[in-house]
């Protein structure tokens, strides 16, 4: 049978911290809902606190599913799960959709895709931000790529999830944001580590910094406010500071931590990379052109499409 109704039946694969909180709103917004983890205690304290049935097996959670959502550890998982022997695919009606909340690897996201399309399922990617805190006060911010109309279709379940549905695009481009979001935070937290230890070194005091830091990166300062949208993306590359002082100045840090015997290997390539754009376009150029060092060797430009 071709399911082509809204969805109303929803089997939730993965009841862990973050997957128990988002389905508690899945069965508050009035969704008839099914669980299963590879621990039925779980699920069983799931339902006797919240309500819902529990599935006795991977296929049985695909039965009668308008949508499945899988909130699994990685993507091999989700694969495993829905394609494997008496998985959740095997009985999935046409016209189902499997919407992976997990952080998982895109090209795995568009496998999936291809092997249940012949089946008339389709697959939505949706990973969300935020952890434990925002799961359970339904303030996700949730991204979304996949088929337009599918995409439409889980709108309304997404959103007793999360504050905000960012719609990517095509089918992985959810989860790749998702995965370049956590790089960057991943990036940004070692920075702040390791300037704080340098400074700690040199005599600082870590309050002291944290609370001087605050203003000078954040906000208004933080370079993807400041630089990257005005400048970078709409090809002003127009800042006043030039990309040889910037330079200098992270020279100035690096040398300051090896004077001290402070670890930054950080700092030393972040130096190198800066030094590699003055000698590559001249260091008289507005700082903002070091992005041109990332997009030509990528063979892309950040220029905003008109």
């Amino acid at each position: 049978m071709n399911k082509i109704n809204k969805i109303e039946n929803i089997s939730f694969i993965g009841i862990g911290n973050m997957g128990s909180a988002m389905a508690a709103h899945i069965i508050k917004s009035g969704f008839n809902l099914t669980l299963y983890d590879v621990n039925p205690a779980v699920c069983a304290k799931f339902v006797a606190q919240h309500g819902g049935k529990v599935a006795v097996s991977l296929a049985d959670a695909g039965r009668d599913a308008d949508a499945v959502i899988t909130m699994l550890p990685n993507g091999k998982i989700v694969s495993d799960v829905m394609l494997g022997e008496s998985g959740v695919a095997s009985t999935l009606a046409s016209g189902s959709v499997v919407i992976d909340m997990s952080t998982s690897a895109p090209v795995s996201t568009q496998k999936l895709a291809a092997a249940l399309m012949p089946h008339g399922v389709t697959v939505v990617d949706a990973p969300v931000m935020g952890g434990v805190v925002f799961a359970k006060d339904a303030t996700l911010d949730i991204m979304v790529a996949g088929d337009a109309a599918a995409v439409e279709r889980v709108t309304p379940l997404l959103k007793c999830m999360g504050r905000s549905i960012t719609d990517c695009g095509v089918t992985g481009s959810a989860h790749t944001l998702k995965a370049l979001g956590n790089y960057i935070n991943a990036c940004a937290m070692i920075n702040v580590v390791e300037a704080m230890t340098i400074g700690k070194k040199f005599g600082l005091d870590a309050k002291f910094m944290a609370d001087a830091l605050l203003p000078m990166i954040n906000g208004r300062q933080h370079p993807l406010e400041k630089k990257i949208i005005p400048q970078i993306l709409t090809r002003q590359f127009n800042t006043g500071m030039a990309m040889g002082f910037i330079t200098k100045d992270l020279k100035i840090a690096v040398d300051t931590a090896q004077s001290i015997g402070a670890y930054a290997p950080l700092a030393g390539l972040t130096h190198a990379l800066w030094a590699q754009a003055v000698e590559k376009f001249g260091g008289q150029l507005d700082q903002t052109v070091v992005a041109k060092l990332w997009e030509q060797a990528t063979g892309v430009s950040l220029a905003v499409e008109s």
